[in-house]
Parts: C-alpha cells; structure tokens; sequence
C-alpha cells in the first residue's frame, strides 16, 4: 500500500512489456517451428530440455531433432492440415542426446501464419511416485495375505499330503495316481505359498557397495546357461557407472526375474534380450523411514524383442496375480517391485521401444556416508 500523500506506482503500458522476457520466463520448454519444418525460436527451457544451444537449435529442422516416428511429428502436421490446438499426455519422447522423457505435448498454430508453435511440459515425478506406491500398497497386501496363509494354510495341507501319503501304501494303481495327484497339488500349493512369505519379511535389508555390472553378469551366465539358451543378449552398458547401495543376492533375485520375464516373451527364433545400465541426474525423492531424500541416478533396463504389454494391463503390471503367462501365479513382478522398494529405488515399464522394457532406478553408495 502507497505511503499517505504519495502517488500510487502506475501500472505499466502494454508495450513497456517485453514479449521475449515473457518467453524466456516461462519454466517449461517451448519451440517455434517454420513452414519449412526448422526450429525459429525457443526458450531457455528449450535449450536445456534438448541440450542444444539456441543458435545450434535454429539451425535444424524438427525433424533432426526427434526421430522421424516420434509422435511429436505427427501433431505437427495434424495441426498444419487441420488448423486445430492439440494435445497429447504421457508422451514418450526421445532423442538419442536426451534420452527418453516422458511429456505432455500442446501443439497450436501461431496466430494466422504457417509457424506451429510446441510446449513440452515434463511430467512430474509425482505420476510416477503415484504408481510406486501402488506397488508398494499392492506388495503390502500380499504381505498381509501371506501371513494369513501362512498360518491358516500350510498346516492343513500338511494333513492333507500326509494322509494322501498313508493312504498311498495300500492303494491300487489307479487309487495310487489319485493319491499321488492330491501330494502334488498339495506341494504346488505349497510352493505358491513359500513365494508369497517372502513379502511378509520386513526386516531391514543389509546394504553395502555393490557393482550391478558384476550382478548383470552373474545373472546373464545362469539365463546362457538354462532358462535362456534360445536368445542372443546384447549389453549396453555405462563403464563409468558408480556402485548401487544395495543388497546383491535381493538385487541377483532382482534381475534374475526380469531376464527370466524378458525371455519369456522374446520370440523363441531371433529372441534377444538387451541389459543396459546408465546414469541419469534424476530428481530426489522421499522415502519413508530415511531422514533425507535419496537421489537415484542408476538405472537398470531388462528388454526384450517380444510382442509387448497391452495398454489396459501396463498400470498394474507390478500388482500380484496380475501375469500374461498361462499359468502364471503374477508373484515374481509384484516381488520386484518391492524389492526395489525397499532399497529406497522405482520399478517401471517403458514401452516406446520394441517389447517391453523394465527400467530400475536405485541410489548410489557413497563411502563418506553410505548412501545418498
């Protein structure tokens, strides 16, 4: 409020406002692309999400920038035909600079000219955080149920397999196989429930400097040398990569799942199976029961060449006895996921490539303080 006696500041003119500082102000990434398909204008944001110079950037068409397929390419030229703003949510999109981000894409002709103008909004980590913590909800009730069963079912089918067992000796061969089937489903059963306990163990894990290539490794030799004969693995991986803090035989059953998932659906001719590490300056997240958020810059990607997930099922692939495999009891992805929970990291899908891949984000070890 003005001082008694003093004039109230004016507001400023409409062309004192300086469009470009406008432009250059706002958070999110924002290109201008011409008639003839090449960059000509952008933001600071601009700059930093392609990690390219403005004056590098005015120099290359859209097309340079993003793959030719990118679904960037075809809002382009859907609002050049029709005229129309639009937009796209949890849009994959990628370069080979950047990598793969995940966006929310609005498209708009610019005014009455030719020029199309294109606002990238990153989505938030809080979309992903949300999914987590559904498999960690979903983990936790399995973790509730095994208890249960644990208790209310094991025991019975003890009784159950051991009677069928006296019941054995004095059989016929036809009442044999009768009694034989009841010791085996009751063993399956059992099996079913020994996995599932594993989600009641809430003890803190044990942590310590661990190098996932090493793991990758160990895990790729037992795929070659059993479940995996028929696919051809390729690595990727970052050299440079610092340790995870993790537990390597939690991190061994990890990854064991995933190459075991990935093999599966990779085709049984020209089946191949990718592992790939990297570093990404991810954002720090909150995680219950540490006293500072935990950065996870490491990340660990399981593909196949498969036929993929389907869209309805990708929300609660990590959810228990939700599986594509005929019968498939839907408890190894459900375990990944809280795993990896424990260990403070995300567990998620990226279908932007061919199959389906599984990205991992853990923290790193550091030796001052343990972890980050």
């Amino acid at each position: 409020m003005a001082k008694a006696g003093a004039a109230a500041p004016l507001r400023r003119k409409r062309n004192e406002i300086d469009p470009l500082a406008v432009l250059n102000a706002l958070p999110d990434p924002l290109i201008v692309v011409g008639d003839d398909g090449f960059v000509c204008m952008t933001n600071p944001a601009g700059e930093e999400f392609f990690a390219l110079s403005a004056k590098r950037l005015l120099r290359l068409r859209l097309t340079d920038i993003v793959p030719f397929d990118s679904p960037l390419i075809s809002l382009v030229e859907q609002v050049r035909e029709e005229g129309d703003s639009v937009a796209e949510y949890g849009v994959d999109l990628g370069t080979p600079k950047i990598g793969i981000k995940n966006v929310n894409l609005q498209v708009s002709r610019l005014y009455d000219t030719p020029d199309v103008i294109i606002q990238i909004a990153e989505r938030t980590m809080a979309a992903k955080m949300d999914r987590q913590l559904t498999h960690r909800g979903a983990a936790r009730s399995v973790t509730a149920m095994a208890t249960m069963l644990a208790h209310e079912v094991k025991n019975p089918l003890s009784g159950i397999r051991g009677s069928a067992q006296l019941l054995e000796m004095n059989a016929s061969d036809a009442d044999r196989a009768l009694t034989r089937l009841i010791c085996d489903e009751t063993d399956r059963i059992c099996a079913l429930v020994d996995r599932m306990e594993a989600f009641s163990d809430d003890r803190p894990i044990a942590r310590e400097a661990v190098n996932i290539h090493e793991v990758l490794e160990h895990v790729r030799r037992i795929a070659e040398t059993g479940f995996g004969r028929h696919v051809s693995f390729r690595e990727q991986y970052d050299p440079s990569l610092p340790f995870v803090y993790g537990n390597r035989d939690q991190l061994v059953q990890v990854l064991l799942n995933l190459v075991k998932n990935a093999v599966e659906a990779a085709p049984e001719i020209g089946g191949e199976v990718t592992l790939s590490t990297a570093y990404r300056h991810g954002v720090r997240l909150a995680i219950p029961g540490a006293q500072e958020k935990m950065q996870l810059p490491l990340e660990v990607g399981v593909q196949d060449n498969g036929p993929g997930i389907s869209e309805e099922l990708l929300p609660h692939i990590f959810d228990p006895f939700v599986t594509t495999k005929a019968g498939g009891s839907g408890l190894g992805l459900a375990l990944v996921a809280k795993i990896v929970g424990d260990h403070g990291g995300t567990a998620e899908f990226d279908t932007s490539g061919v199959g389906s891949k599984v990205l991992i984000r853990l923290p790193v070890y550091h030796i001052s303080k343990g972890a980050d």
